[in-house]
């Protein structure tokens, strides 16, 4: 199963390292991703492959909440079809 991972929040050192370094620490392999600065905003969107994670989606969606309030970033996980159909005209 793959799922879509977003990044948003203030520009900082250390972002990706630490996304994905959590991401690795479940057993979430990235398989694409994408990031841009736009002036002091930091937008990062990864599609990421669950199929060895440590963690249910639901569950694995709410830790990165978690850990994107402790890094001062919003982090939502959603599962690739819903993604894609919420992005969808």
């Amino acid at each position: 199963m793959r799922a879509v991972v977003t990044v948003v929040g203030k520009d900082k050192t250390g972002i990706i390292s630490k996304v994905s370094t959590f991401l690795a620490d479940k057993s979430v392999n990235i398989l694409d991703i994408s990031q841009t600065i736009l002036e002091e905003y930091f937008a990062m969107i990864m599609l990421v492959d669950l199929t060895n994670a440590k963690l249910k989606l639901a569950d694995l969606a709410e830790e990165c909440r978690v850990m994107g309030e402790k890094i001062g970033m919003s982090v939502h996980v959603q599962h690739e079809d819903i993604f894609n159909a919420m992005h969808s005209v």
